[in-house]
């Protein structure tokens, strides 16, 4: 009884008792719990909390179509947001299993079930699980401003994390350039966190956002009457930061006269107060960032060439959201998860059109716009899912061609081999790794969608023998009808 308590729990949603025996026997490295139909479905969930659900999407009343089996979909998707919901349809219904990933299934399978596929699937399903709370937990232990605070899978944007990463944990001064909104804040804080002076301040300061008159005190502080209304000291932000880091936020505007100053304090690493004489000696690890082209800045006069190459020890071009391709939608997944615990909201999918609204607009104020049309979104939508509207954005139509099911799947898949490609340097094992397939699926992948892997770097592994595995659906394999 010990042993069959540690087995995952899997929950399938059949009402064919016939299939429900054969799965029992196939399925037995899990405790498999069975529901007939939605309702029975619902209380399982609610009492099993699954990781892993197998859902018919043909459950009576109806048992011919797949109106009940989507309902059952989407209200597990608001009540477990991170159960995996595998869907199984009918042979002449594979599309319903496109719709159905659509409003949030991690998967499907057309009977008959090919048990074997059903099982790697079952098992990364399970691995994908844990991984996502296992980075909950992280994120929860390390803090908002963790690099997974500046989330993103698109290569120009997983460049720039990997750049974070390497240069973070070093002393370097970092100069991130990017528009308003594409979260330089974050990445700076993030540079901090992975730093030896983690546990040391970091002191943010938006040089845009003081006056001229009093940018210099609240940097460097003042002594007792050094001006009319200094009736104390005060320690400015950079005697605030040592030890730690010092964050500049729009230093392309700082004024002329502040930037020698703060050139001087770059190169020495003292300070004097305002009306003060005394050198203090403060360590920081300057990070600077601004919206503005700093060369233009630089031959217009308004910003110090030398104070350019003080800051500029490694430079992260920050790339805006709308050349992110497919992170608009990745995010917004995120921040609905997000708003909607604050605000003790259900977890809506997005619909058709919202998607399809996302991935169109241009985002000009980035993500930080992105974020704050998301919330919008979960405080007003009123029904089952997220629609254009509620995002205040119009439903794009790119014409008959989205309505093509298998067109969208194809250049579906045609985005998911090439981010797996990019990501894994052309590592042929690591991209199926990455899709949750195996690596003949993969070539046969690539054949299909004329894609050459070795485009994206060099492939670390021999292709001997591979391509003479056979995963297509009708191999010898135990079949389930």
């Amino acid at each position: 009884m010990a042993a069959e308590t540690q087995k995952p729990v899997l929950l399938v949603v059949e009402d064919d008792i016939g299939l429900q025996k054969q799965l029992r026997w196939s399925l037995d490295a899990y405790q498999v719990a069975f529901a007939a139909n939605a309702e029975e479905a619902l209380a399982q969930i609610r009492r099993l909390e699954p990781a892993v659900v197998l859902q018919d999407l043909g459950l009576p009343p109806q048992s011919a179509g797949i109106e009940e089996g989507m309902r059952l979909l989407e209200q597990t998707v608001r009540l477990m947001p991170h159960t995996k919901v595998i869907v199984v349809t009918g042979n002449a219904e594979k599309d319903a299993g496109v719709r159905a990933v659509a409003r949030g299934a991690y998967d499907f399978f057309a009977k008959p079930i090919d048990l074997d596929a059903l099982a790697l699937v079952l098992q990364r399903a399970y691995h994908i699980h844990g991984l996502e709370l296992e980075n909950e937990r992280l994120a929860e232990r390390q803090g908002p401003y963790a690099l997974g605070g500046a989330a993103g899978a698109s290569e120009v944007f997983l460049k720039v994390t990997r750049l974070i990463e390497k240069v973070g944990p070093t002393s370097a001064t970092l100069l991130l350039l990017g528009e308003s909104g594409t979260g330089k804040e974050v990445l700076a804080r993030a540079a901090h966190a992975m730093s030896p002076r983690s546990a040391r301040p970091f002191v943010a300061i938006n040089c845009a956002a003081i006056p001229e008159a009093l940018l210099e005190s609240e940097l460097f502080g003042h002594e007792r009457g050094a001006f009319t209304g200094a009736v104390r000291q005060s320690i400015g932000r950079v005697e605030q930061a040592d030890g730690g880091t010092l964050f500049l936020d729009e230093i392309g505007d700082m004024p002329l006269a502040l930037q020698a100053k703060l050139l001087r304090f770059l190169q020495e690493r003292v300070i004097e107060r305002i009306g003060g004489r005394e050198a203090i000696p403060v360590d920081v690890r300057v990070v600077c960032a601004t919206n503005r082209d700093l060369q233009k800045a630089i031959q217009a006069g308004s910003f110090r060439e030398d104070l350019f190459y003080r800051v500029s020890e490694i430079v992260v071009d920050i790339p805006p959201l709308r050349e992110r391709k497919g992170d608009a939608l990745m995010l917004a997944r995120i921040f609905i998860d997000q708003a909607a615990r604050k605000h003790g909201r259900p977890v809506l999918p997005l619909s058709e059109g919202a998607r399809r609204a996302l991935d169109a607009y241009g985002w000009p104020g980035n993500v930080r716009e992105l974020e704050n049309k998301v919330t919008r979104a979960v405080l007003v939508a009123d029904g089952r899912e997220i629609v254009a509207a509620d995002l205040g954005l119009e439903e794009a139509v790119d014409g008959e061609d989205v309505l093509n099911l298998r067109a969208v799947r194809s250049e579906a898949e045609r985005r998911a081999v090439r981010q797996a490609l990019g990501v894994s340097g052309g590592n042929l094992s690591r991209a199926a790794e990455l899709l949750g397939i195996t690596r003949p699926t993969l070539y046969d992948l690539l054949r299909r969608l004329g894609l050459d892997a070795a485009s994206y770097g060099p492939q670390a592994e021999e292709r001997t023998g591979a391509a003479a595995v056979d995963t297509r659906p009708g191999g010898n394999r135990p079949v389930v009808s």
